[in-house]
């Protein structure tokens, strides 16, 4: 091989390097979102509210976006990883910022919540009343304003654990489509729509 030829092949390897990288850049992920008083993430996107459950519904109605409840707690690894990794993602941040109302909630939190039946308690007993013992727990509200019942009962779907960027993706996608409502189980969606080298 020519040195001529050399430097044309080496000079296209690294143009099509810089073009993988200024593909990359231009769907950048977004940077990790600073940690409140309270220890936990605060991204953006997280709505602050009463947090009553029925007045938050009928604002995320009124915005025509999705309400998610995101339970999380001060040192969970696994919620450390969803927002260092997972929810900066681009179109994640940008399902979470445009389609979704996102309400923060502390499982050992002592901030007054007020459910859709009217029973005000604090933060951690709500949570035991839901039933959330794990975190990050993410609670999908419905559509319409419930007459009565707790968010956990109301939930048209209800996700504990962490999961990488193709998972979460489906699941934020899954809810926005309605899947909740098909006969197609959200576990099949995800085999069906999940791309083998991004789970």
């Amino acid at each position: 091989m020519t040195a001529n030829r050399r430097t044309f092949l080496t000079g296209l390897a690294a143009a099509g390097l810089a073009t993988a990288a200024t593909t990359r850049m231009a769907r950048a992920d977004h940077p990790e979102p600073p940690l409140g008083e309270d220890g936990l993430h605060k991204p953006a996107w997280f709505v602050e509210t009463f947090r009553d459950m029925r007045d938050d519904l009928e604002e995320a109605r009124a915005a025509g976006k999705r309400m998610l409840i995101m339970v999380e707690q001060r040192g969970c690894i696994y919620c450390t990883r969803m927002h260092q990794h997972v929810y900066i993602d681009d179109e994640i941040y940008r399902m979470l910022s445009e389609d979704y109302f996102v309400v923060q909630m502390n499982l050992f939190g002592n901030v007054p919540v007020t459910d859709f039946d009217g029973t005000e308690l604090d933060e951690r007993d709500m949570m035991r009343r839901w039933g959330v013992v794990f975190t990050p727990t993410l609670l999908f509200m419905p559509e319409e304003v419930p007459e009565s019942g707790t968010a956990a009962e109301n939930a048209v779907m209800i996700m504990p654990g962490a999961f990488e960027r193709g998972t979460t993706r489906l699941m934020l996608q899954w809810v926005l489509e309605r899947g909740y409502e098909g006969d197609e189980h959200f576990q099949h969606y995800v085999a069906r729509n999940l791309n083998t080298t991004d789970n």
